[in-house]
């Protein structure tokens, strides 16, 4: 006959349950994001791993630096054109977001910082260029 015996589950150490909770932040000026304690995978507010489909994830700093991968224009629901990307992070997750400057002027390829963690209509980090990139103009 096949048994089991039941538990009282028990929190995890770094564990997602963490991550969505903003008292779990130290500073409100960062991205916190999460690594998979089996595989190493960076990723942005997760519940599993992606990769291994792990729920053991610690919750990490992010410096805040990245690169943008996309970048697209949006007209609509909104008075003034603004852009949308998706930025690279050091680390190695991908996280939505605004980047500051003329919508028209962010390219894939930009350089990036954190300025805040949160736009005041949309709720995603927002992004300062850290230094325009060399274009080969052809």
């Amino acid at each position: 006959m096949y048994q089991h015996s039941v538990s009282a589950p028990h929190p995890v150490a770094g564990s997602a349950t963490g991550v969505l909770d903003p008292a779990a932040t130290d500073s409100r000026d960062a991205i916190h994001f999460q690594r998979c304690t089996w595989c190493g995978t960076a990723m942005y507010h997760r519940l599993l791993c992606p990769v291994c489909q792990g729920s053991e994830l610690c919750t990490e700093r992010s410096e805040g630096t990245g690169t943008v991968r996309h970048s697209t224009v949006v007209h609509r629901n909104t008075p003034a054109a603004r852009n949308v990307s998706l930025i690279e992070m050091a680390e190695g997750f991908v996280v939505r977001g605004r980047v500051m400057g003329p919508p028209v002027g962010i390219h894939s390829g930009d350089r990036v910082r954190l300025s805040t963690t949160k736009d005041p209509v949309r709720g995603e980090p927002v992004f300062q260029l850290v230094d325009e990139p060399y274009r080969a103009w052809t």
